[in-house]
Order: C-alpha cells, then sequence, then structure tokens
C-alpha cells in the first residue's frame, strides 16, 4: 500500500543576481533549503541579452541544466561546445575539475533565456572522475498522459506510470519530471522510498497533498517533501483558469559531508583548498585553465 508523503515546508523562490547580468530565482542553496542532500542548488535563471554566465570552474558536482524559453551556448576548455534550446537538457558532470562557459543566446525579440539549474552532489569516490557530458534533446524524451489527458507528464529521468527515461543520465540517481496539469485534473507519482524530493511550481497554482493535509501552492514556490512515504500527490481545482506546471524531482542522499566554495563542492575544507590551488595553479584537472578563454564568454568583455 503506498504511503503519501506530507509536505515540510513551502516557501517562495526570491529573485536575486547572479553570473553577470542574469536574473535568478533560488531556492536550494539558500538559509531556506541547504543540506537536502544531494541537492546543492536549485536556480530558475532568466538571462537577457547581453547578460551570461562567462568562464568559471566546477570541481565535484554535477550540473543539470533544463531550459524552457530561448537557446544556451556552452563551451569548455575541452574543446566540448554545443547549444541547447528549449526542452533540452544537459547534464554535466564536473568531476576533477572543469572551466567553461554558458552565454545565451541573443533573441531577436529582446526576449530572456529561461531555464533551471540544479547542482547534484557527487559520491566522494567519484569526485576526481573526469568531466563529461550528455545532452538530452527534447525529442528524446518520454511525454504521456494521464487522468483522461488532464495531465501531461515529460519523464526526464526515471519511471512514471509505467514509461521509463533514456538512461545512464547522471551518476548521483535522480529523477525529474516536468508535469503540467489541467484544471480538474490530478496525479499522483511513485517515488523512491528514502530519496529527498521536491516540488518547484513554474505556471498556475497546484494542490499537493491527500486528505486533510493539501496545501495550495502558487507560482515560483519550492515544495520540499518529507522523506518518509513513497508517492506524491497533485492536483488543479476544477474552477483553475490555468494549468498548473511544476517540476518534481528525487535523488538519493549522499552520506557524506559537504563542503562547498562557490564552484568548488567537496566533502572536507582541505579538499576546497586543494581545488582553489589546483586551479589558480592549473594543476590536477585544471591544466587546460591555462590561458585558456572561451570564444561565447568574449561577448561579455567590455
Amino acid at each position: 500500500m503506498s504511503v503519501p508523503r506530507a509536505i515540510r515546508q513551502a516557501f517562495l523562490a526570491i529573485e536575486q543576481s547572479e553570473g553577470a547580468g542574469a536574473r535568478v530565482r533560488r531556492s536550494i542553496g539558500t538559509p531556506k533549503l541547504r543540506n537536502f542532500s544531494p541537492f546543492l542548488m536549485l536556480d530558475h535563471f532568466a538571462v537577457a541579452p547581453g547578460a551570461g554566465f562567462p568562464d568559471h570552474p566546477h570541481r565535484g558536482q554535477e550540473t543539470i541544466t533544463y531550459l524552457l524559453k530561448g537557446a544556451v551556448d556552452h563551451e569548455d576548455f575541452a574543446g566540448n561546445a554545443g547549444t541547447i534550446e528549449a526542452g533540452d537538457l544537459q547534464f554535466m558532470t564536473a568531476g576533477r575539475g572543469i572551466m567553461h562557459a554558458e552565454m545565451p543566446r541573443q533573441n531577436k525579440d529582446g526576449s530572456a533565456n529561461v531555464g533551471m539549474q540544479l547542482w547534484v552532489d557527487l559520491p566522494e569516490k567519484l569526485k576526481k572522475c573526469e568531466p563529461r557530458y550528455r545532452d538530452l534533446r527534447a525529442a528524446e524524451i518520454p511525454i504521456i498522459e494521464v487522468d483522461d489527458k488532464k495531465v501531461t507528464i515529460k519523464i526526464i529521468s526515471g519511471q512514471s506510470h509505467g514509461t521509463d527515461s533514456v538512461q545512464e543520465l547522471a551518476y548521483t540517481p535522480v529523477w525529474i519530471f516536468d508535469i503540467t496539469i489541467k484544471p480538474g485534473g490530478q496525479v499522483t507519482q511513485p517515488l523512491p522510498v528514502g530519496w529527498n524530493a521536491f516540488a518547484y511550481t513554474l505556471e498556475g497554482s497546484t494542490t499537493f497533498g491527500t486528505g486533510e493535509d493539501k496545501t495550495t501552492v502558487g507560482q515560483y514556490h519550492n515544495v520540499v517533501f518529507e522523506q518518509k512515504g513513497d508517492t506524491v500527490s497533485a492536483e488543479v481545482a476544477d474552477s483553475a483558469d490555468q494549468d498548473g506546471q511544476f517540476l518534481l524531482v528525487a535523488g538519493l542522499p549522499l552520506d557524506q559531508k559537504v563542503v562547498q566554495y562557490g564552484p568548488f563542492v567537496l566533502n572536507s575544507q582541505e579538499g576546497v583548498y586543494q581545488a582553489m590551488l589546483d586551479y589558480q595553479s592549473h594543476s590536477n584537472g585544471f591544466e587546460r585553465a591555462a590561458g585558456w578563454k572561451s570564444k561565447i564568454g568574449k561577448s561579455m568583455v567590455h
């Protein structure tokens, strides 16, 4: 018999500045929500023309970028380069070290490029793995409809209603669903027992929970679920004037200490100091950072 997960907390993600002129709504990695393993940070970003995330390093984590609108170019010091467009994702494993740039396309109408970026911790034994990328195109993502087509689920990673996602996307096990519910629709999504889970609301108002334990949440909120239980239920009222859209994410908690300094995520203070030293001295994974400047990041140089 399934056990519904209760809501631990729900809070609005406040907009702030980040990078070079970008605006983000950060919910994980704030005083409201830290130490939520394996998740380190969640940003809902809007990058207008002339803004972006020029050359910067990473070590010790994976980043998952989901583009909702526009296009973002990426380029790194190993010669990897490409573009993700609306509906696409990029899974990047920083491992022992990478330096890259993420820059938005200049949309003809001047509109912002909008998406989500999730930072996921790597198990300690994989912190020194070689960096890698995996681009997941919108066309590769299975899409299903349930509740008489009132609910649409994009299965980015994981399993829903008997349908599996593309496999081997990230080292740390994470399930990600993009769910849209029409007025009057409802859905119950099973999640692995013991995993940490949250929902982030993108559009409309959605009611989470079951029975008397229901909470209606508006746009741009992070809804954190208790670890106990194996399902999450959501619905949109018949009377709603628009669909409810949210990301539902769950991940396997890692039993390890997290010490983070900016883009470096290790398991000790010594590990962070070493990462800073390696980056500054171009060693132990950062050799190719010496003298490297991205082509796409040059648009930020004034």
